[in-house]
């Protein structure tokens, strides 16, 4: 029988699957939802500082075959809120529950770091993907290996917890942001934030989300992020959780093979449910069977020779 178990960042998972941010974890009853219905761990929607209304207007569209874009804006009820919810669910579970946090400025990184770090959850996840408000131009902080670094130590230095920086398709070399943010202190990173991108309605011509462009996620992003994980792992040492277009078993072990330690997923569950983490548990048996493997970590970065 295929063990799907295995551990990163000190963190003990019955499977590699976690729960990627920002799929219906708004909540901590949410993150057990996915827990009982076979996700190794979860990571709670992205945190500010303050409650943020995000977006309105059309957010997300699905298009082609099992993919989506969106443009939420990012919405929550705040840090407060977040830490609340993370206490009362790690209560109910002994699986790793994972904050996530964002923010524009390198000092608010730090603020939530050190508050986030009282609901004592098993890792903080870092989303670097927002804009640098103090940059002239925005420049998103995953854009830009100093500035990722930057935040990656201001983090560090406030909390004891191991984190995990979540990197974005959207930048040059993303292998060179995975090495700066090694350098700076991250314990892992996640491999990757969705894919910037545009639809247009030529009935209206006019852009179809109320933000005009949005994030790619599902089928259309899996060829991305196994490239940029496989990238990355080609030139760090700390784990990688590999996400992006996991909707299958094979898709599970493709992330593996090309160096992730475990795979994060998101919008399977709107195609496939909230079985979705058992169903590509199952797949992902099978698939071990057929081809030998006896454990996840037989596979981890197979596909670098």
């Amino acid at each position: 029988m295929a063990d799907l178990s295995t551990s990163i960042c000190g963190m003990k998972l019955r499977s590699p699957l976690i729960l990627a941010s920002g799929i219906t974890d708004t909540t901590g009853a949410s993150l057990l939802r996915a827990i009982r219905n076979g996700a190794g761990a979860a990571i709670i929607k992205s945190v500010s500082v303050e409650p943020r209304e995000g977006h309105k207007g059309h957010v997300v569209q699905e298009f082609d075959d099992l993919s989506m874009i969106n443009a939420m804006g990012l919405p929550n009820q705040g840090i407060k809120h977040a830490i609340d919810e993370l206490i009362e669910a790690q209560k109910r579970t002994d699986a790793p529950l994972i904050a996530n946090i964002y923010a524009g400025t390198v000092e608010d990184f730090g603020l939530l770091a050190r508050e986030i770090s009282k609901a004592k959850p098993a890792m903080i996840e870092v989303n670097i993907s927002c804009p640098n408000v103090h940059d002239e131009f925005g420049t998103p902080f995953s854009a830009l290996p100093e500035a990722a670094a930057k935040v990656t130590k201001e983090v560090k230095k406030n909390t004891s917890i191991p984190i995990s920086i979540k990197l974005s398709p959207n930048t040059i070399a993303i292998s060179q942001v995975a090495k700066a943010v090694e350098k700076a202190g991250a314990d892992c990173i996640t491999c990757i934030n969705t894919l910037a991108g545009m639809l247009i309605d030529i009935d209206t011509a006019v852009p179809i989300l109320s933000n005009l462009s949005g994030g790619i996620s599902g089928k259309a992003l899996k060829p991305v992020a196994v490239k940029a994980v496989y990238d990355c792992h080609e030139v760090v040492k700390i784990p990688i959780i590999g996400t992006g277009g996991v909707l299958t078993g094979r898709d599970a072990i493709e992330h593996i093979m090309a160096g992730a330690g475990a795979v994060g997923v998101g919008t399977a569950l709107f195609y496939r449910g909230q079985e979705a983490f058992s169903l590509i548990n199952a797949e992902m048996k099978e698939e071990m069977k057929r081809l030998g493997y006896k454990s996840i970590k037989e596979m981890i970065g197979l596909a670098h020779h």
